[in-house]
């Protein structure tokens, strides 16, 4: 009983893992295609130079 309960462990651990990296993914996706928008969008300061659209 004891090996097949680690063995279901196991297997909820790795597909919670799997579910968690899927999101990570699309998380990062989404964040690319925000930087992406706002470096194609940004805006042009008083002199006519373009500025970055983030303070760093």
């Amino acid at each position: 009983m004891v090996p097949l309960l680690l063995v279901l462990l196991l297997v909820l651990l790795l597909f919670g893992a799997g579910f968690a990296l899927k999101i990570l993914w699309w998380v990062a996706i989404i964040v690319l295609v925000v930087w992406l928008l706002g470096f194609v969008a940004r805006g042009t300061g008083a002199s006519g130079s373009r500025n970055r659209w983030y303070r760093w």
